[in-house]
């Protein structure tokens, strides 16, 4: 049977205090939603009035943006470029795999490509969504001339502190990494005139609102404000007061409904039968590019070296694993030299991998958010998808 997540379930934000219990009784109570109310609640979906070639884009971007196979612009690009390239401060109210990494790059090139004294700082809440977004950014600025510092920790911050030295118009990093370079006095927030605050309600969630005020107030008075997030919770509107000026609202996001992902529960009454039937899933036919889920570093690595020794072709990422290490394994599981990749919730954020087939919570997620990010990494770009979540 086909079950859909919505968020009529109240699920808690709060860690569980019974997580097996809390999470079945929140999948039992979504198969007893009413049809009717669900297609009542559904909301229209948004069709896009511009192709690309509508937006008063330099010819050069126009042949990146052609090159990387993009035809078709997404809702939340439709609705945002054009206020971008007009300046306006922008709060986008959107998920990852929207297309909203291309929705701010794309007319923040144009702006730098026209102007090389424009400096943009873009901020993210996880190393990955950063090199995600460099990645993209290279491809779309390829012989505009641009030069771009990728500042995230796990790499060196020497390389970092010379390419800050050039005079660089982007800079992508994650908050930690940011603040050290200002400390240094290597990076100076003044000279920014454009910023972007990317997934800002993961960032207060793992402990980072702190540095965001800090970075707000040494930013100028006088620069374009961007603002994406998937929620906008209490202290996130406390950032947005302080971050934009009569911001322009975009909101693509849909009701909290997942429906191209087939969700299940796998039980194990014994602990010690969890990874047999792990394994036994993992061999069945569909099972092509998986994601598996664990609480700790340790546990998804013990993991990841059980499935080895079985003799499938595994990776693991998690915090105890410099960048690069965490890199290889990415890129590995990308161009499906791996057909598993295991992580810790680090990688439940940000990650935009193609045709991942299956999601499996082989440990439970803490909150319903970490569940809905979880699953989010498969039934993308209108593809199905299938979640499980093991339960002892």
């Amino acid at each position: 049977m086909r079950k859909t997540f919505t968020k009529h379930t109240r699920f808690p934000k709060k860690r569980f205090s019974k997580p097996s219990f809390e999470l079945a009784k929140a999948i039992r109570d979504i198969q007893i939603v009413n049809k009717t109310q669900f297609e009542q609640t559904k909301q229209e979906d948004y069709i896009p009035k511009n192709g690309f070639s509508d937006f008063p884009l330099s010819t050069i971007l126009q042949e990146n943006i052609s090159y990387k196979g993009y035809t078709e612009v997404t809702p939340i690009q439709d609705q945002a470029i054009l206020h971008i390239l007009e300046g306006r401060d922008v709060i986008g109210i959107a998920n990852t795999g929207t297309g909203k990494t291309a929705a701010f790059l794309i007319p923040l090139i144009e702006k730098v490509f026209n102007s090389k004294n424009e400096k943009v700082l873009i901020i993210t809440p996880t190393r990955e969504l950063a090199l995600q977004i460099n990645e993209e950014l290279h491809s779309f600025s390829k012989g505009l001339g641009i030069k771009t510092s990728l500042c995230i920790g796990g790499m060196s911050i020497q390389r970092q502190r010379n390419e800050l030295k050039q005079d660089v118009n982007f800079v992508i990093g994650t908050p930690g990494r940011i603040k050290d370079l200002i400390q240094s006095r290597f990076l100076n927030l003044s000279r920014f005139n454009n910023v972007v605050l990317d997934e800002a309600d993961r960032m207060v969630d793992i402990g980072f609102i702190s540095e965001i005020r800090y970075f707000i107030s040494l930013l100028p008075q006088n620069r374009q404000s961007l603002f994406f997030s998937a929620t906008i919770s209490g202290k996130v509107k406390e950032i947005l007061s302080a971050f934009v000026k009569d911001p322009i609202t975009v909101s693509v996001k849909k009701q909290e409904v997942i429906e191209n992902i087939d969700q299940n529960i796998i039980k194990v009454i014994h602990k010690n039968q969890k990874i047999n039937k792990l394994s036994e899933l993992l061999k069945q036919d569909g099972f092509n590019k998986i994601l598996i889920f664990g609480r700790t570093k340790w546990g998804v690595q013990k993991l990841t070296n059980e499935l080895i020794q079985r003799g499938f072709k595994a990776g693991a990422i998690h915090g105890n694993k410099n960048q690069n290490q965490r890199q290889r394994v990415l890129d590995k599981f990308k161009r499906n030299e791996i057909k598993i990749l295991l992580a810790t919730d680090v990688a439940s954020r940000g990650l935009d991998i193609e045709d991942v087939s299956h999601v499996i919570n082989y440990d439970l997620p803490a909150t319903y958010d970490d569940y809905i990010h979880r699953i989010g990494r498969t039934g993308r770009a209108n593809k199905k998808g299938v979640a499980l979540t093991f339960m002892e």
